[in-house]
């Protein structure tokens, strides 16, 4: 699936004529275009599958230690749009660890999945669920976690304009669902 950009064009200039604005004016001739190459690039993840973020970070390494080593990198930046209101999800920080078996994935490839995997019409549930699954497929370690803080617009800036919510959740797999001893490593900075 590609992005229309020219159908959004379309669209973001029916919204602000909605919103009564004049689309001709000086400060708004260029917006629908701004928004269309915005779109393009903070939605790029829509045009990939799991299956496929996975092929294209598939960057791992022998690792034989035998041993229980965890491998967490915390406090990915990261931002994305909720599919309910199309309002931003901002200030995430995304945390993902896993225990690895036969191989180690290049650490900056943890970063680009949750990067590719946020840049989706979302859910906050779903993107910890979503990195957790392609980690799974590239590491061949079904024990992963994907914590996830964030704040959300649909909450801070309209509704309750509560302005310092933050939604986290926690998405484990594996060994990290039933041991509590992993789980207190998880947590513990």
């Amino acid at each position: 699936m590609s992005i229309d950009k020219e159908a959004i064009k379309y669209h973001v200039r029916g919204i602000l004529e909605a919103l009564g604005n004049d689309p001709e004016r000086e400060g708004l001739i260029e917006t629908p275009d701004r928004v269309a190459r915005m779109y393009e690039e903070v939605f790029e993840g829509i045009n990939y599958t799991n299956e496929e973020i996975a092929a294209m970070f598939n960057k791992c390494f022998e690792h034989s230690s035998g041993s229980e080593d965890m491998v967490i990198v915390r406090d990915i930046n990261a931002f994305s749009y909720c599919e309910h209101h199309m309002a931003l999800m901002y200030d995430m920080k995304i945390t993902v660890a896993y225990l690895p078996k036969d191989k180690v994935l290049g650490l900056s490839k943890i970063a680009r999945i949750a990067d590719m995997i946020t840049k989706r019409l979302q859910l906050q549930e779903r993107i910890g669920n979503d990195i957790a699954q392609v980690m799974q497929m590239v590491t061949d370690s079904p024990d992963v976690a994907v914590l996830i803080e964030a704040n959300h617009s649909c909450m801070t800036a309209r509704g309750i304009k509560n302005a310092t919510a933050k939604t986290y959740t926690a998405t484990l797999r594996g060994a990290f669902e039933t041991r509590q001893d992993l789980q207190n490593r998880l947590y513990s900075r």
